[in-house]
């Protein structure tokens, strides 16, 4: 019999409610192995242009750096709540904040860390959800050599399309 070992957890948070049941089963995943969990949250710059300026329809926008820096803060306070939850457990968990486009930047990651697993939520959208919001598990489960735990929860996406 093979014994699998999980020094290193990634969980990919995005903040949501829906990611808590991820974070629970890292977590979870963590205490039973005795590794460490690493709380990764990437604060998207899809609004960025090519040159890194911000960018918006109307041309520069003042107010994007604001957003910018309410994302991160938005982030910090994700990856903090994982934190706070890892160590009423007794788990180590390190915090991660990454910019840039959340897919590549997640499969970045754990491969330069060899990490040994990737764990994190999905809402499990179909059809025309997907295709407009994207698949951010999705691509890391078709693009990531390391392994990835889709842990899907039925809550409501807080984006509203009509």
């Amino acid at each position: 019999m093979v014994t699998v070992n999980f020094e290193k957890i990634m969980i990919a948070t995005d903040g949501s409610d829906c990611s808590r049941l991820a974070v629970d089963k890292g977590i979870e995943l963590a205490r039973l192995s005795g590794g460490t969990v690493y709380a990764v949250y990437v604060v998207s710059t899809a609004y960025l242009s090519m040159d890194g300026n911000y960018f918006s329809p109307m041309g520069m926008n003042p107010y994007w750096e604001s957003i910018h820096e309410a994302l991160k803060t938005q982030g910090q306070q994700a990856v903090n709540s994982v934190k706070g939850l890892g160590e009423m457990k007794g788990i180590n968990v390190e915090s991660v904040l990454l910019e840039g486009d959340p897919s590549d930047e997640l499969i970045r990651y754990a491969e330069e860390e060899k990490m040994d697993i990737v764990i994190m939520g999905t809402l499990g959208k179909t059809g025309l959800d997907r295709l407009l919001l994207g698949s951010v598990a999705g691509n890391l489960v078709r693009h990531s050599k390391v392994p990835v735990m889709v842990v899907r929860e039925k809550c409501e996406s807080q984006v509203k399309l009509k």
